[in-house]
C-alpha cells in the first residue's frame, strides 16, 4: 500500500459537472442559470407554493365558511334507542359507561338524548344533555333524566 493507491470510499465523493469554469467547460458563463431573473441569482429560495408567478393554488381557491372553536359536538342517542338498550340489558339505571359498553357512543363523547321514538318504561338515564322534549317524555312514564 502506498499513498498513490489510496483512494475515497465509494459513495463519499459527490460528481458532478463544475460550472463557472470558463466556456471551454461547456458551463461558463452563466454557469447553466440562464439570464436574469430570480432563479440565476446567488441566495435565491423557492418558497412553498411558488408557481413561477402564476396565481398560486391556495390563493385561486374560493374561501367561505366558518369554524367556532368554541363549539360543543353531542353524539345524539334517540328514545328508542336507550329502549332498546335497556331491554337487552334489563337495568333500570342507564349510565355512559352502559351507552359506551354496548357501542352507541365512543368512551370520551359528550351525549344528548332526542325524543324520537317512544319510551315505555321507567328508566333513570345519565347523559350530558337531553332536549326538552325528551326529558318530558321520561318524566311522564315515571323515569328520571339526570343531566351531567
Amino acid at each position: 500500500m502506498n499513498l498513490s493507491s489510496l483512494k475515497p470510499a465509494a459513495g463519499s465523493v459527490k460528481v458532478g459537472k463544475r460550472v463557472g469554469r470558463g466556456q471551454g467547460s461547456g458551463r461558463g458563463g452563466t454557469s447553466a442559470r440562464g439570464h436574469k431573473g430570480a432563479q440565476s441569482r446567488s441566495g435565491y429560495s423557492r418558497k412553498p407554493g411558488f408557481e413561477g408567478g402564476q396565481m398560486p393554488l391556495q390563493r385561486r381557491l374560493p374561501k367561505f365558511g366558518f369554524n367556532n372553536i368554541n363549539r360543543v359536538e353531542y353524539k345524539a342517542l334517540n328514545l328508542d334507542d336507550i329502549q332498546s338498550l335497556s331491554e337487552k340489558i334489563g337495568e333500570k339505571v342507564i349510565t355512559l359507561q352502559m351507552i359506551s359498553e354496548h357501542g352507541l357512543c365512543a368512551k370520551n363523547d359528550l351525549v344528548k338524548i332526542l325524543n324520537r321514538g317512544d319510551i315505555s318504561v321507567a328508566i333513570e338515564i345519565h347523559a350530558h344533555g337531553f332536549s326538552a322534549a325528551a326529558a318530558e317524555s321520561i318524566e311522564k312514564v315515571g323515569g328520571k333524566a339526570v343531566k351531567l
